[in-house]
């Protein structure tokens, strides 16, 4: 069975570090992923005891390379889906601008990102 949404983008924050994922959700394994845990983004960025929305743009950018190599970065036509809305709901508000950092850096990367809404109707962002 084919899903309409194949690639879906998942965010993973804590007070240190910053994880993004794209996922196929066919067959439900990680095709792109980076993250401040990273040795070689850590060693760039000086995230101290918190990571800020710089550190959330960099994860963003370095996936959307990421992305590109694996030839995905359109979605294979169908775009990556992102739920900016229910990942601010589980965030929390106060990591709302490192949410919209990451697709912000998807986007201007050339990333082909659909951001679904509650109501059902997806808009290519």
């Amino acid at each position: 069975m084919t899903v309409m949404k194949r690639y879906v983008l998942r965010l993973f924050m804590s007070l240190k570090h910053i994880t993004a994922n794209v996922v196929d959700r066919n067959n439900g394994r990680i095709v792109a992923t980076a993250s401040t845990v990273e040795h070689s983004l850590k060693d760039t960025m000086e995230c101290g005891r918190s990571c800020n929305a710089k550190a959330a743009t960099v994860v963003g950018e370095v996936l959307a390379m990421r992305l590109k190599v694996e030839g995905l970065d359109q979605g294979q036509g169908r775009g990556i889906h992102a739920d900016a809305r229910k990942e601010i709901e589980k965030k929390g508000f106060k990591n709302q601008t490192k949410i919209w950092a990451i697709l912000n850096a998807l986007k201007n990367n050339g990333v082909k990102l659909i951001i679904d809404d509650n109501d059902d109707h997806d808009r290519p962002f």
